[in-house]
């Protein structure tokens, strides 16, 4: 009840605020379990997704968007919770792979959709990154589920990362043809048969995206950001630093003539 209230009150704005573009509605089955595996560009996505669809979708989200103290943080959690987000602590290493997976499990068996992001985080640039086979592969054997390749295009432009207010433009989604993977069946923990499964599926996502494909994680390219921009700013203090002391230098010389 609480997910088609707050599927109404969310959903229902941003389709007649943004007016997404949707191709391939009729990939999504009308019952029964099925993996959506999306590229992630905004923050947005797991929102703009679920207001086209007529099914649930549920994501796993954060931990930390649930257990914020005060009403702050009561309000946050019945919001996510409302739109269909199961918490799940990422902090853990191993574990918290195993807790996102059982969720997924569980969400499928109860015949359900569940969405995923084979990156595991948003792309840092707009390009298509290496999908992580922990999860998405691990669920899809485990289950037997089909897995449905989804294109979230131009979110990334309405709500770049860090910005709140979002820009009024249409993103558009693209629904690709449900994936099989019953011929790997009671292979769910060979490495090499995970990785397969799981490029099958970017390579889909590529297809439909259109996105430059980086064949590194995601979250390696955002520490190579991070590490170029700090190396940027040391050179610029560097350079600063160093015209001061040019500037002093030729002062003090001036001053002794």
């Amino acid at each position: 009840m609480l997910y088609g209230a707050m599927k109404v009150a969310i959903g229902g704005p941003l389709k007649v605020t943004f007016r997404p573009w949707v191709e391939g509605l009729e990939n999504i089955p009308a019952e029964g379990p099925a993996i959506l595996a999306s590229n992630h560009l905004s923050f947005s996505d797991s929102f703009f997704l679920p207001a086209v669809l007529d099914r649930k979708v549920t994501f796993i989200a954060k931990a930390e968007y649930f257990t914020t103290p005060g009403v702050k943080g009561r309000l946050t959690a019945a919001f996510f919770k409302g739109v269909g987000q199961l918490p799940v602590d990422r902090s853990g290493g191993r574990g918290a792979g195993e807790a996102a997976i059982r969720s997924g499990v569980e969400v499928l068996e109860r015949g359900e959709l569940f969405g995923i992001y084979p990156e595991g985080t948003r792309s840092p640039d707009g390009r298509l990154y290496r999908g992580k086979p922990g999860g998405l592969a691990r669920v899809a054997l485990a289950t037997g589920a089909p897995v449905i390749p989804v294109a979230m295009i131009d979110t990334e432009k309405i709500q770049p990362p860090g910005k709140v207010l979002p820009k009024v433009m249409r993103p558009g989604i693209r629904i690709g043809k449900p994936l099989d993977f019953a011929r790997y069946q009671g292979m769910d923990h060979d490495r090499f048969v995970l990785r397969a499964v799981t490029d099958e599926v970017m390579y889909e996502i590529m297809k439909l995206s259109g996105q430059e494909y980086v064949d590194i994680y995601a979250t390696a390219a955002k520490r190579q950001i991070t590490e170029a921009a700090k190396a940027e700013k040391e050179a610029e203090r560097a350079a600063k630093a160093a015209l001061a002391q040019a500037e002093k230098d030729q002062a003090k010389k001036d001053k002794e003539q």
